[in-house]
């Protein structure tokens, strides 16, 4: 028998939403949004249904426009046997109102859609772009009903399943998942699905296992593309390191493989986007134009867990253009990919774009450009309706030494040329991305920015014969990331970081000619560190975690809401007799023998071929090597190890398509 249908808790909620921030954002019913019957393949004679609630685990107005999100959701409602319906997390005055409840009690974490309260659903899938989300992961577990830790949930309570960036080292997160998966999630959702319906139309046994649920999850980790942390033991040494990582069922695998969709053809998603009811950051309809890089950035985990490259063709890039601006309205259009001038055919792309909807109301743009890749025909195409936004170059590192420690292949003398050819060409504005406490830095690397900013003003006013030219320098804190040639090296401790940057402004301020030109955007070391210990932490941070929950941690990736001092105080009660600490995790130099926490975790990429890649940044940063990796693309292999271990190839064009004369939909 099918399962009754869960009430909606919009009737209780309704009452409550004039006392609550942006009330809009839990009403649900956008343009694009789905509503399917609780037992919609019962009904159409498919089976069991599989319910999916899936969550961007921030605020609304950064969760709905979230790609990744959008695309699961689509794709698994095109079943008629699967229901997926979206959540997102609750601002503190809503989750007040939650808590409080009515004469039924504590009103639940609800899906935006039908309103149905999260834990009646078969699985619960979180995206994590970014690792400061975990503490809104666990309001929404405790709101839903959900017991935190994966240990104490039973067969009543939905499966705990996490995918995006963050994955790629979910250990912090352990005690509270039940799987993770690696990856593209197009193909991966389809075949948990069928896990999960196969299981129960067998009638949820217990199988093999002790008890139904772990039968479940058994299923799905002996396919090699899920996760389970349940399933491996991991063991420690006396000085505090991993001593390894054991599977405790028969048939789990020893490393667990990420999952890369290879024709995105096939896959040009979203067909139908949502278009949301209330402000978000992203008011744009944006199509994803290639997936992966190959230029070898040493800081970037996205390059390098994204490998290889896969191009859409120029004519599945049109049609979605089309077929997004006329289902949603939208009048800009974002190309979106990690470096979206790399494309083989952008200039193609960009022109057949601009010639189909020149004289509209319809503005494309694309993203941050490398300097390297970026002309002058391609920006006119992008800027052909008259609106002319600012430029974005990301040299990252502020002097050319660091730049090629972090095989940035950009040197001062291309940025000038580059910014002097958008100046002489109408730009009045460029901003510029760093980053601070890059390894082997220094002081004067990170000075070198302000002379860079000031060269660019000079030279736009020198080829412009304007004064009315801006600059502004954006600057992030760098962390070590998993899988990237940098994921051994020392954090810069926030002090170092936070006088580096005081050090840089006041450089900038004191030069008068400049100093108004030059706008300065940075944020305090301190949110990078707690970054730092979530992106490289282990199973043990979980208590970390845990403890910045239960003291007010929420929205830890809005600087409103962050409070480092929680972060530390937490750090010193949760790893207590674990015999490490803050600094362990983040500001401690890696070595090569050392288990990290993500070996187990397949990207694809030789973890020798990341050492020697580390250890060439080190031989650059000293001299004694000016060795640069050029991207594998246009040159010979590098032996990463992407293409053999994961049985794919990087694609390249030209295509030979046209995306013009205009499609007919």
């Amino acid at each position: 028998m099918p399962a009754p249908a869960p009430e909606s808790v919009f009737p209780r909620l309704e009452p409550k939403l004039p006392g609550v921030s942006k009330p809009i954002q839990y009403v649900g019913g956008e343009l694009g949004s789905t509503v399917k019957d609780w037992d919609c393949g019962e009904q159409a004679g498919t089976g069991p249904t599989v319910r999916w609630a899936l969550m961007y685990p921030d605020a609304y107005e950064v969760g709905l426009p979230n790609q990744g999100v959008q695309i699961l959701y689509e794709v698994l409602n095109e079943r008629d046997w699967i229901v997926a319906e979206r959540t997102y997390a609750v601002w503190p005055d809503m989750e007040a109102v939650l808590r409080e409840g009515d004469e039924q009690g504590p009103i639940p974490q609800f899906t935006v859609d039908a309103h149905r309260p999260v834990g009646d659903f078969d699985l619960f899938g979180l995206s994590f772009s970014t690792e400061l989300g975990y503490t809104n992961m666990l309001t929404a577990l405790d709101l839903a009903g959900i017991p935190l830790h994966a240990a104490d949930r039973t067969e009543e309570h939905p499966v705990v399943l996490a995918g995006g960036h963050a994955a790629f080292n979910p250990e912090p997160v352990a005690d509270f998942l039940d799987a993770a998966v690696l990856g593209d999630g197009e193909e991966v959702v389809l075949a948990i699905s069928e896990v999960v319906r196969e299981w129960k139309a067998d009638g949820c046994p217990a199988g093999e296992m002790p008890t139904p649920r772990e039968e479940l999850l058994r299923r799905l980790a002996v396919s090699g593309g899920v996760y389970v942390p349940r399933f491996y033991e991991v063991t420690y040494l006396p000085s505090g390191e991993i001593a390894g990582y054991t599977p405790t069922v028969p048939g789990i695998p020893h490393r667990v493989r990420k999952h890369t969709l290879m024709d995105l053809d096939a896959w040009p998603y979203p067909r139908k986007p949502l278009v949301p009811l209330a402000e978000t950051v992203h008011e744009r309809f944006s199509v994803e134009i290639f997936r992966g890089c190959t230029r070898g950035c040493r800081f970037c985990q996205a390059g390098m867990i994204t490998r290889p490259v896969r191009e859409r063709s120029i004519g599945t890039i049109g049609d979605m253009v089309e077929q997004g601006i006329r289902a949603t309205g939208f009048e800009e259009v974002g190309l979106l990919s990690l470096s979206s001038a790399d494309h083989t055919e952008i200039g193609d792309v960009a022109k057949g774009l601009a010639d189909r909807y020149d004289g509209s109301n319809v503005s494309l743009s694309l993203p941050s450009t490398r300097v390297d890749a970026f002309n002058i025909t391609l920006a006119n195409e992008f800027s052909r309706n008259g609106r002319r936004s600012g430029l974005t170059f990301a040299p990252e590192g502020g002097s050319e030494r660091m730049r090629k420690v972090i095989n940035k292949m950009v040197t001062e003398e291309d940025l000038i040329r580059t910014v002097a050819t958008a100046y002489s060409h109408g730009w009045r504005q460029v901003k510029l991305y760093f980053m601070c406490g890059l390894p082997t830095e220094t002081d004067e690397d990170v000075l070198q920015i302000a002379e860079l900013a000031k060269r660019v003003i000079a030279k736009g006013r020198e080829v412009s014969g304007r004064n009315d030219i801006r600059c502004t320098v954006s600057i992030g804190g760098f962390v070590p990331k998993p899988h990237t040639p940098f994921q051994w090296a020392a954090q810069l401790d926030p002090e170092t970081t936070d006088e580096r940057l005081r050090k840089l402004r006041d450089t900038v301020r004191e030069d008068k000619r400049f100093a108004r030109a030059i706008g300065f955007r940075y944020h305090d070391g301190k949110p990078g560190a707690v970054e730092g210990l979530l992106s490289r932490g282990d199973r043990r941070v979980g208590a970390v975690i845990e403890q910045v929950w239960r003291d007010g941690g929420r929205f830890d990736g809005w600087s409103e809401h962050f409070s480092y001092d929680r972060w530390v105080a937490a750090a010193e009660r949760g790893l207590a007799g674990t015999g490490v600490d803050l600094d362990w995790f983040t500001t401690r130099e890696r070595g090569y023998d050392e288990v990290l926490p993500w070996d187990h975790l397949d990207s694809g990429l030789d973890k020798d071929w990341l050492w020697a890649d580390w250890e060439d940044a080190l031989a650059v940063a000293d001299g004694s090597s000016d060795v640069e990796v050029e991207d594998c693309r246009w040159t010979p292999c590098y032996d990463c190890g992407v293409c053999p271990e994961m049985g794919t190839e990087i694609q390249v064009g030209p295509t030979g398509q046209q995306l013009l004369p205009l499609s007919v939909v």
